[in-house]
């Protein structure tokens, strides 16, 4: 039996000695590359071998896009960051295993039991095994290439969840992408070429890929040295606008919050920290993509550097710097803050990421990826709007032009104020633009009977800006307390009137702020609707052939319509909150601050009358003299995702596109939370807006409204279905207040006698019969589906931001 273990042994050591010696014997074959770690390429096998020398010594290790799929829908684009986390190395038995530590839970402590009791209590997770090929004095070379060769980044999973198909990867159609795997003194990257095969299914894959059942992207994996400890932490106040950076420290005292609440920022110092004015030690530099083409390379630079504005206000010298990308820098290269020129088959988001310190929040490099179709949005917005830009010459596009770019400048500077670390501001609109993190909707007025763009986007960074700038980068003089510093700057800022609320409080399904919007303008958001509404009447009361260019098939026509048409659409998301809305801030014990109050009954009364102009036949039909200029499309000009829909084939449907705009409008002011809110509301102040109110002037300034004009009629009757459908939904939700349901019932057999009361009209015969159809089946109700809106939004559609 001894003799065996001694023969095992024996074995063991050949082995592992044959298998160091086939790698040291072919390792003057292999590629080497030198930096935070060393590794090797062998050509041969397409294999990667990584050299580690220091055990236990935490890195970071990020994986992103190299090259995407160019789908806005489905949301995998080129240059895309995935999940950064903090690694090390640590040897067991012959292996090497990537281990993530839990940093979400920790205890700061001297106590090293302390510690390790936090550590042992929550899981942590090995990212990968790797055989030991080969060790000498303590530096171990392992095969990484199986590591490297995964879905990291879950392209799979993602085309699976959007429904696009089943697809796996195919590792013999996969290989290692060298001209974009380098080696540095602080990090290292490797990319691969890796294709998934499986069968497609859904028309977004089929749309952008030469061979929809294989898929071919890059993905990329970067090992990066983290920041050293002089890095410091701010703590995080929900006034500032800055984005939380959090973790548990179960050392914490029991009389302190265990949850601990710092933010996001660069690392930022001056030369001279008593200077009134000083350079920073390092500045923060961003890169743009020198495949921007001009003239939006100009204006994104322009855009971009507006942010040195706020860092000069704060006392630091050319701190913030826009510059090109050198032509050999790779743009997921961790040493540049890139902002990448991204193409899409459709429009969609442009976004602003950051690779953070998982131990700090300290940015290390921002990512901002701008979808290069945004600009012919405003483009397309401005050429509707335009009195016959094309009349007399087809050149005549320099004003769009100037409207678009206005807009990218301010799209530059929002997006990489995402990754300085700062939230939307959708309170901005309220005071003068004073925010790049608000979504601005381009501001027009009406001159002379044309539509005036001189003010359509604002320029400059705004004053809330340099206050989120301040608090998370400004530096305190000897003798002041940070804390109380960063308290006198958000103090300041509240009494020189300015305001923050964010997305969690902005979003118009269901929201209640009343002043927080987005793509709104104006301090009352209803007078701005009704100025809306006056540019929309002049534009399309101007709109002709000579909208379009010399050549162009009149089919065109209808597409540039479109944004015209529905050019009301998201200041009626802003008016419809103001009705049962509420205003309120992330006010602080003794800020001062409005903490809660309901919005008063004259504004919610002025805000429902002016939403009800968009359910109204006269304001939003298309004007009979404006029909002829959209026939049928023509040959290879089909209808888009941004076309109007229509129930009547190849026709243009002119009652389904203000039934449509209705349907937008009922769909946020009838919105189930709204009208449990307004319950409340009226229980907590009668003489306030209730939601009996509400539908009595719904119905009373539609259903029962008279309109003598045949088209018009028509028009109207379709709206009024829609609303008897949103007051059944109203009716049947079981996730509304009771009182809702009964409310929206009582009015519901109210129009049902109303309209028994008339029974020589089949249109009100038609609708008793499904109000007895509902009564009579209420488990087949749901709400019947209108035409589509189209796609729109001015910098972006419903997806991930």
């Amino acid at each position: 039996m001894y003799m065996e273990k001694k023969l095992l042994v024996l074995a063991v050591l050949l082995s592992l000695h044959s298998v160091n010696a086939q790698f040291s014997k072919n390792k003057q074959n292999f590629q080497k590359f030198e930096g935070l770690f060393d590794f090797f390429y062998d050509a041969k096998t397409d294999k990667v071998y990584l050299e580690v020398d220091d055990l236990e010594k935490e890195f970071l290790y990020v994986y992103s896009l190299s090259s995407g799929i160019g789908s806005n829908d489905i949301g995998l684009d080129r240059g895309q960051l995935g999940n950064e986390q903090v690694v090390y190395f640590a040897k067991a038995g012959n292996k090497l295993l990537l281990t993530q530590p839990n940093l979400k839970f920790r205890a700061l402590t001297n106590n090293a039991l302390e510690r390790k009791s936090v550590q042992q209590a929550f899981a942590k997770s090995i990212l990968g095994g790797f055989k030991i090929e080969e060790e000498q004095n303590g530096s171990y070379i392992i095969d990484i290439t199986d590591f490297l060769m995964k879905d990291a980044h879950g392209v799979a999973q993602r085309l699976k969840r959007s429904e696009q198909g089943t697809y796996k990867l195919d590792k013999d159609k996969s290989a290692m992408a060298m001209d974009r795997t380098k080696a540095f003194p602080k990090n290292i990257e490797f990319d691969v070429t890796l294709t998934f095969s499986g069968e497609p299914k859904g028309s977004y894959i089929r749309s952008v890929v030469p061979n929809p059942a294989l898929v071919t992207v890059a993905q990329h994996h970067s090992f990066i040295e983290l920041p050293d400890g002089d890095f410091q932490m701010r703590e995080f106040d929900p006034r500032s606008g800055a984005y939380p950076f959090t973790y548990y420290d179960y050392s914490t005292p029991v009389e302190a919050p265990i949850l601990k609440r710092f933010i996001t920022r660069h690392r930022l110092q001056k030369k001279d920290p008593n200077a009134a004015v000083s350079e920073a030690v390092e500045p923060i530099i961003y890169y743009l993509d020198n495949g921007t083409p001009e003239p939006v390379r100009s204006a994104l630079l322009d855009g971009g550097k507006w942010w040195n504005q706020a860092f000069e206000a704060i006392g630091y010298k050319d701190a913030f710097q826009l510059k090109m990308l050198p032509d050999d820098a790779d743009p997921l290269d961790v040493r540049y803050n890139v902002i990448q020129w991204v193409h899409r088959s459709t429009r969609g988001w442009s976004y602003g990421s950051s690779i953070t310190d998982p131990r700090t929040g300290e940015i290390m490099k921002g990512h901002v990826s701008l979808g290069s179709l945004r600009i012919r949005q405003d483009f397309l917005i401005a050429q509707a709007l335009m009195n016959k830009p094309f009349a007399e010459r087809d050149d005549n596009y320099q004003p769009m032009l100037e409207m678009a770019l206005a807009r990218i400048r301010q799209l530059s500077a929002h997006e990489i104020g995402h990754t300085l670390g700062f939230a939307h501001n959708y309170a901005a609109s309220t005071n003068e633009r004073a925010s790049v993190m608000d979504y601005p909707h381009p501001q027009f007025s009406v001159k002379k009977g044309k539509i005036d763009f001189s003010n359509a986007y604002a320029t400059g960074i705004g004053e809330w800006d340099k206050v989120s700038v301040a608090y998370s980068y400004a530096d305190f003089p000897q003798g002041v307390r940070e804390k109380e510093g960063l308290n006198d700057i958000l103090t300041n800022a509240q009494k020189n009137g300015l305001r923050f609320i964010t997305d969690q409080d902005a979003r118009p399904q269901g929201s209640a702020h009343a002043l927080a919007h987005l793509w709104d303008n104006g301090k009352n958001v209803s007078e701005e609707l009704e100025a809306m509404l006056e540019i929309r009447a002049t534009a399309i009361d101007n709109f002709t052939i000579d909208n379009i260019r010399k050549g162009e098939p009149n089919t065109v026509l209808e597409d540039v319509f479109v944004p015209l048409y529905f050019f009301h659409r998201y200041q009626t998301e802003a008016v419809a909150k103001v009705v049962g809305g509420l205003e309120y801030n992330y006010a602080t014990k003794g800020d001062g601050q409005t903490v809660l109050e309901t919005v008063d009954k004259s504004t919610q009364i002025q805000a429902l009358r002016s939403i009800l102009k968009t359910l109204d036949a006269s304001e939003i039909a298309i004007p009979k003299d404006k029909l002829p200029l959209f026939p049928p499309r023509a040959f290879g000009y089909g209808r888009t995702r941004e076309s109007i829909e229509g129930k009547t084939g190849v026709s243009f449907d002119a009652l389904s596109a203000p039934e449509t705009a209705a349907d937008m409008t009922l769909g946020l002011l009838l919105h189930p939370e709204r009208a449990s809110r307004l319950i409340q509301q009226k229980a907590l102040y009668p003489k306030n807006l209730g939601l009996e109110e509400v539908l009595g002037e719904v119905i009373q300034n539609t259903i029962q409204k008279s309109v003598k004009d045949p088209y018009l009629n028509e028009v109207q009757r379709n709206i009024n279905f829609r609303v008897l459908f949103h007051l059944m939904n109203l009716a049947s939700r079981t996730d509304v207040h009771p009182q809702v349901n009964a409310i929206s019932n009582s009015r519901i057999r109210q129009l049902r006698t109303e309209m028994l009361g008339r029974p020589d009209d089949p249109y009100n015969k038609e609708m008793a019969r499904r109000i007895d159809n509902f009564y009579e089946h209420p488990e087949q109700f749901k709400v019947i589906a209108t035409p589509k809106i189209p796609d729109g939004s001015p910098i972006g559609m419903d997806c991930f931001h």
